[in-house]
């Protein structure tokens, strides 16, 4: 596994080609030693495509059908994405589960499919207030990832796990970081006893409220392999900031993206 912190931006029903193009001249002189990503709206793949290519910076999608083709209107392939350079694609955040009611099982659908072009799935996880409150994190947690363990098997090592506490995401307040290292153990023995990989096969990233005023903090958990970050990935400074974060906190000798 990489020793780079991984810096996913998901810019969700937002953004515009004068940003993709504001955050490719940022990209494009001085930019730190982590590897990073913007996961944009489907319409402005073709501008990151054009924009990134010759910069460290990244792109992908958030989301793809689980479907490859046919007559599905409004749904896009991860065949598409894969020919719009998409190095990642998000499946499963917890807005597409309640807003489209998906279930466990398509979204390892999805994984599979971004897989199987060359995709890498950022597949989200996480728990409710509710459920936090009636101390079912660790129920909620397990029916999202054994599906996932069982029909991947040992592709479970090409995939990233986005731990995103739902009642975290847009708050402001990002999760202590006595609960962030609880929960992605957790996450890592469920990998490990029910996947039969090592502790560190699958790399693992907090969502939900990441800034550049507390990236640092998570960033600096051993058990935390980068963030996946929402509103602050909209401004190029914040997102710049929360990259340097990551750079001070990964590998030296293997901090550089390729």
């Amino acid at each position: 596994m990489s020793a780079a912190k991984l810096v996913i931006g998901n810019w969700k029903m937002n953004g515009s080609i004068a940003q993709v193009r504001a955050f490719a001249d940022l990209a494009g002189r001085d930019w730190p030693g982590c590897e990073a990503a913007l996961c944009v709206p489907h319409p402005l793949l073709p501008a990151a495509q054009a924009a990134f290519g010759a910069t460290p910076l990244r792109w992908g999608a958030q989301d793809c059908s689980a479907e490859n083709d046919g007559a599905f209107t409004g749904e896009v392939s991860a065949r598409m994405l894969r020919e719009l350079g998409a190095r990642f694609v998000i499946v499963g955040h917890s807005e597409r589960r309640a807003a489209h009611g998906e279930t466990d099982g398509q979204i390892v659908d999805k994984a599979q499919r971004a897989l199987a072009r060359g995709i890498t799935p950022i597949v989200c996880v996480g728990e409710k207030a509710e459920e936090r409150d009636g101390e079912q994190t660790a129920t909620v947690l397990r029916r999202q990832l054994l599906q996932l363990v069982r029909a991947l098997g040992r592709d479970l090592a090409s995939i990233v796990i986005a731990y995103e506490p739902v009642w975290a995401i847009g708050s402001g307040d990002a999760a202590t970081p006595g609960i962030i290292d609880h929960t992605h153990g957790f996450i890592a023995d469920t990998l490990t006893f029910q996947g039969g990989l090592a502790p560190s096969a699958v790399r693992i990233l907090y969502g939900g409220s990441v800034n550049p005023r507390n990236a640092g903090a998570i960033l600096s958990r051993k058990c935390v392999a980068g963030v996946l970050v929402g509103g602050a990935s909209l401004v190029p400074a914040d997102f710049m900031e929360i990259c340097k974060a990551a750079a001070r906190c990964s590998t030296p000798a293997t901090s550089e993206v390729t």
